[in-house]
């Protein structure tokens, strides 16, 4: 079934228009609204998953995210995302914390806002269903072990930009 996603302007407001997910944008101006969740623990890690080798910058590291469906609003989709990636609900506890909100903007493709959420929770690994198409493992990691994976490689490159906005 395609996911549908609202377009907005590059001041973050809906133009009313929705796109089909994977199509080209109708205009180089279009934004779509993206989420990415930082989920924490009490020791102060950062839960990371790693992308399915098939998709695009497979086997790369990632906090969990997508984009905010049509009609959707961004908490509501940060929490579908943790749900469906990784099975964890997270309308239980202390809510979300806003952490940032910025743009990218990107030439021939879609363009988007970004909201960036903060979660506290201890989560046991075992515990986690992997969305099988998107995540293929998980782990732990301190600030130390977040940077050095930075400085190596091995996250996803467009998730780089936002730990300028991570509080450690």
């Amino acid at each position: 079934m395609p996911e549908y996603w609202d377009i907005y302007d590059k001041d973050r407001r809906k133009t009313g228009r929705i796109q089909e997910r994977g199509k080209p944008p109708a205009s180089p101006e279009d934004y779509h609204l993206v989420v990415e969740i930082w989920l924490r623990n009490s020791k102060g890690e950062v839960l990371l998953t790693k992308r399915h080798p098939a998709k695009h910058y497979g086997g790369l590291w990632e906090c969990t995210g997508g984009s905010v469906l049509a009609g959707e609003e961004s908490l509501a989709a940060a929490m579908r995302e943790v749900k469906e990636e990784i099975g964890v609900d997270l309308t239980a506890g202390n809510p979300g914390i806003l952490l940032a909100s910025l743009s990218i903007r990107r030439e021939g493709q879609y363009s988007a806002h970004y909201d960036v959420y903060l979660f506290e929770r201890d989560i046991p690994l075992e515990s986690l269903t992997f969305q099988p198409e998107e995540v293929v493992d998980a782990k732990w990691v301190n600030e130390e072990t977040l940077r050095q994976m930075e400085e190596a490689g091995e996250l996803a490159p467009f998730k780089a930009q936002p730990f300028a906005f991570f509080p450690y």
